[in-house]
């Protein structure tokens, strides 16, 4: 049909503008234990050990055992492998980065004795970390002959017949993909009754690629306290400050995989751009028990992180329809009045809860005569418990609500609580350190579409101490398995990209005493 371009701004505007999906949410909190050389040597295990500036993220409790002060510096660098396998085709793509472990200053007070005869001591700490990192780069193509991703636009607009409403409502999906003539109408309607079709002819075979590039992460501040009593009871509390940022742009191509000159398709490509932005709150506490002086026993509660979050976002389409109607490319900012579509809201994590134990071996009051330790955490993490909300100074419409309701109700239904495991040990030779550890992330999926994830980390390293100053160095090696979709459809099959993943990560903490 002749398309009417039916897109002033206020007409864009008639519908909410979001960007959010349960991968998002699952994103932000679906994050490997990160901290000092020394605690990612060992696993990542901190919930009963202490001592280590990177307790303040774990269990704080253990920076009461600091009875001096330290000043810590953790420059690390990551490598990211991941094969994707889509319909039966393999692909391999990667990612390197600077990062940074657990950065800061620990001061911590000799004890004293109370009117009683009770030892007692306390620390203050101040950290910067980065708890999760984003970077990645994601390929996988395949041969489809069971759905486009033009039915995703369909399914969008299913049940409504206004061909203006179609080229405008949607300024970020279907008003692309119907503009440029990916989707249109089906011939013999009129306006108000029209029904639509993909040009794409997904029956005689696509071939489909999806390219995804991310970087950003979670960096987070901590302030943190710590006390002990009589040196058997270590308590302590950390004030988080998160700051997150998350870059993405994914290019979905498919393209005609026949060889008919006369069907009015080649290809079709959209580029989506995401930004997010923001800062969050968080609480951590925790308390670790001496029953003997070879044994620690560590509990911590960590509290959801409250987010408030700002989603810049746009989209672009190009359709070649051939001798049809040639090359035509849309983009979002048409709509916008020349900039990215925006929201804000609120975003909370889940909560998590561990325990853990500890042996040291020659548990001694001079740290200098130790030989070593063995350490195990546990730890609960209730994914679907993640939640969105809107901002009380942002959109706070009706609409809005509804739409993070249901949302809500997504992420309850797509994912579920599962359980960490991170142990290690250290062996100690005057002043030369041996470390080896491992963890696994359990799957955080309910497997609605063959979802399925998890994560294991080998990892080892060394430590020196001498006069006051000390390096460490670890390796961490990550294996894992991960799934992406690139649309989801309610009528018709779809598939998923099978993700396996490696990664490496060098971890140098060099730290003076204070």
């Amino acid at each position: 049909m002749k398309r009417t371009f039916f897109i002033p701004l206020f007409c864009a505007l008639t519908q909410p503008l979001f960007a959010q999906d349960p991968t998002d949410a699952l994103r932000y909190s679906w994050t490997i234990q990160s901290g000092t050389a020394r605690q990612q040597a060992i696993g990542g295990a901190m919930t009963s050990l202490g001592g280590d500036l990177s307790a303040a993220y774990v269990n704080p409790a253990g920076l009461a055992f600091y009875k001096t002060g330290d000043f810590v510096l953790s420059p690390g660098f990551n490598l990211w492998n991941n094969k994707a396998t889509y319909l039966g085709r393999a692909e391999k793509d990667s990612r390197k980065y600077l990062s940074f472990g657990a950065t800061g200053l620990v001061l911590g007070q000799g004890e004293d004795k109370d009117r009683r005869g009770r030892k007692n001591s306390s620390a203050f700490a101040f950290a910067v970390n980065r708890s999760g990192n984003f970077g990645q780069n994601i390929l996988y193509r395949g041969a489809n002959n069971q759905s486009s991703y033009s039915h995703k636009f369909l399914e969008e607009i299913n049940g409504i017949g206004d061909a203006n409403a179609v080229a405008g409502n949607y300024p970020f999906s279907s008003s692309l993909a119907f503009n440029t003539y990916w989707i249109d109408t089906i011939n013999g309607g009129s306006n108000g009754n029209y029904q639509f079709q993909t040009r794409a002819p997904f029956s005689s075979g696509l071939l489909q690629e999806n390219v995804i590039t991310s970087t950003g992460g979670l960096t987070e501040m901590a302030l943190a306290f710590a006390g002990s009593r009589n040196d058997k009871l270590f308590y302590g509390f950390t004030l988080g400050v998160p700051f997150l940022q998350y870059d993405r742009e994914s290019v979905f191509t498919e393209a005609d995989a026949g060889t008919n000159p006369n069907n009015n398709f080649d290809y079709a490509s959209i580029t989506q751009n995401l930004n997010t932005k923001g800062t969050g709150l968080n609480l951590k506490m925790g308390m670790i028990y001496k029953p003997s002086e070879f044994v620690r026993l560590g509990f911590a509660f960590h509290s959801p992180s409250f987010y408030r979050l700002t989603d810049r976002y746009s989209a672009s389409v190009t359709t070649n329809t051939e001798g049809y109607k040639g090359i035509l490319t849309q983009e979002s900012s048409l709509f916008t009045n020349g900039t990215d579509g925006q929201f804000s809201y609120w975003m909370f994590s889940p909560y998590r809860i561990m325990a853990g134990a500890s042996y040291v071996l020659r548990e001694i009051e001079d740290v200098r005569k130790q030989k070593g330790f063995l350490t195990a955490d546990i730890e609960y993490v209730n994914y679907k418990a993640a939640s969105y909300t809107t901002d009380p100074e942002g959109d706070d419409s009706p609409e809005t609500k509804a739409y993070l309701k249901s949302l809500n109700k997504a992420i309850d239904q797509a994912y579920k609580g599962a359980i960490n495991v991170r142990a290690g040990g250290e062996l100690k030779f005057t002043t030369l350190m041996v470390r080896l550890g491992a963890a696994y992330y359990g799957n955080p999926y309910k497997d609605i579409a063959g979802e399925n994830g998890h994560r294991f980390q080998l990892s080892g390293g060394l430590g020196y101490r001498n006069k006051g100053i000390f390096v460490d160095l670890a390796y961490v090696h990550t294996m894992g398995k991960d799934t992406d979709f690139a649309y989801r459809l309610q009528n018709r099959p779809f598939s998923a990209a099978v993700l396996k993943q490696t990664g490496g990560n060098v971890l140098l903490t060099l730290g003076f005493k204070i």
